[in-house]
């Protein structure tokens, strides 16, 4: 297609970069410096506004009455990228804003217990106290 083609010309010279990241780019739809720019150099200001999620005031809600109560917080995530990337993220900002020692991170065994929550993380948080999990 002569018209993909010159696209990726078009942005190989604009971007100044490898044609072949430029073909995969204008695979993704990203055609102009400016997508590109907005795809390598994300801002806040691009993202959604969190508080459109369905019921995130009620998650706040509890989570700042598990920190003022100084109730155990398990953090319960997934084994793939984006979800042993949230538990991270997720765990280092409680540990600033709450106790240490009243948190903890779960990452359910692959193979075991599978993909999402399962019987053996919540019985885990059970055994060990925690009255919310994330």
């Amino acid at each position: 297609m002569q018209a993909e083609e010159d696209r990726v010309n078009d942005l190989q010279q604009a971007l100044g970069i490898n044609k072949i990241i430029c073909k995969i780019l204008v695979q993704r739809g990203l055609s102009t410096f400016k997508d590109a720019k907005s795809y390598y150099r994300p801002q806040l200001s691009d993202l959604h506004d969190p508080w459109l999620m369905k019921d995130m005031k009620k998650a706040v809600d509890r989570i700042v009455q598990a920190i003022e109560n100084r109730e155990k917080i398990l953090v319960f995530g997934d084994y793939d990228v984006d979800g042993t990337t949230s538990v991270a993220t997720v765990f280092q900002f409680l540990k600033k804003i709450h106790d240490p020692s009243l948190l903890d991170y779960y990452i359910p065994h692959r193979y075991r217990e599978g993909y999402g929550i399962s019987k053996r993380g919540i019985d885990y948080a059970n055994e060990n106290g925690f009255s919310l999990v994330i």
